[in-house]
């Protein structure tokens, strides 16, 4: 079957199921042309992506690495907003300057689509000020960490008074676990996973912290995760949960690698982890599992919604 009866038959077949599915101009493929009917459907509006970066990714070139590439690809897709942090903030020692360009991009460039979290490295001197400047001058709702890169753990005093003094501000602190598969790292720079087994101690002692763990599912699993679930109020993004009808698995409790272990879909957040992954991974974990209204509605927005209405 060629292309164009390929897709003059996809269109009836919505059209017979009630489906919105609009043919727009441009180099769409089919693939784009799906995941944007589903994105845009009447029932719960556009979603949010909690986990997408801006500027260039130092191993490689990215297909979107551009911010209007970029832009254009979430809007296909009826991503009504995407929580950005900078690959930049991986190794720039000048934290601030990372972050107000990271403002300026999102404030010039992103369409009311792009909201900026900033980074702050605790080991860092002077951190605190980055903390402010990230909170009071740049307006940010929330900060992205990267322990493994910044040389840290969550065991570190540092890493825990950081974690007070942005939950007295009311900001969401984002834990990114991991940014790629240990096999793809570059043999000179090998970033170690983030433990986050002591979470659950530390938010006991700070209970007002609000934390979303970023790509977390190849290393949070088991005890930790469990612990994880039943201990704390984390949130779980979801770009690297991997397998057939992972969702629906997941919630269930009988996902392959996570056996017995339930997350409900309040903590479940959509994430695409853009532009390292390809936007449709985490669009097609919708379309391979059977979920309610309600279950489809949290997790592509209302659980985001909720995290920032406390900000």
């Amino acid at each position: 079957m060629d292309r164009r009866r390929f897709l003059k038959r996809s269109v009836m077949a919505a059209a017979a199921l009630g489906t919105p599915f609009t043919l727009t101009a441009g180099n769409q493929t089919a693939s784009d042309i799906k995941m944007a009917a589903w994105a845009s459907g009447n029932r719960s509006g556009a979603v949010i992506d909690t986990n997408v970066h801006l500027f260039c990714y130092p191993f490689r070139d990215l297909k979107y690495g551009a911010t209007t590439t970029l832009l254009d690809k979430l809007r296909r897709h009826n991503i009504g907003q995407a929580w950005t942090g900078s690959y930049t903030s991986l190794f720039h020692k000048n934290i601030d300057h990372v972050n107000a360009k990271l403002v300026k991009e999102c404030r010039e460039h992103g369409s009311g689509i792009l909201i900026p979290f900033g980074t702050v490295n605790p080991v860092f001197p002077d951190w605190e000020e980055d903390l402010r400047r990230c909170h009071e001058e740049y307006q940010m709702p929330g900060l992205r960490l990267f322990p493994g890169y910044h040389g840290y753990t969550l065991e570190d005093e540092s890493f825990k008074k950081l974690l007070q003094q942005a939950a007295e501000r009311g900001m969401l602190i984002q834990v990114v676990v991991a940014m790629e598969d240990e096999r793809m790292q570059h043999p000179l720079v090998e970033v170690p996973d983030v433990d986050v087994s002591p979470m659950p101690g530390i938010l006991a002692r700070v209970p007002d912290a609000r934390v979303q763990l970023l790509h977390p599912f190849r290393h949070v699993r088991g005890d930790h995760l469990r612990s994880m679930i039943e201990e704390t109020d984390v949130t779980f993004e979801i770009s690297n949960l991997d397998g057939v009808a992972a969702l629906e698995r997941v919630m269930k409790g009988n996902h392959w690698y996570m056996p017995d272990l339930t997350i409900p879909p309040e903590r479940l957040l959509f994430g695409s982890h853009m532009p390292y992954f390809p936007l449709e991974n985490s669009l097609f974990k919708f379309m391979e599992s059977p979920l309610s209204e309600k279950q489809l509605r949290l997790i592509r927005s209302e659980n985001a919604e909720r995290l920032l209405a406390a900000v």
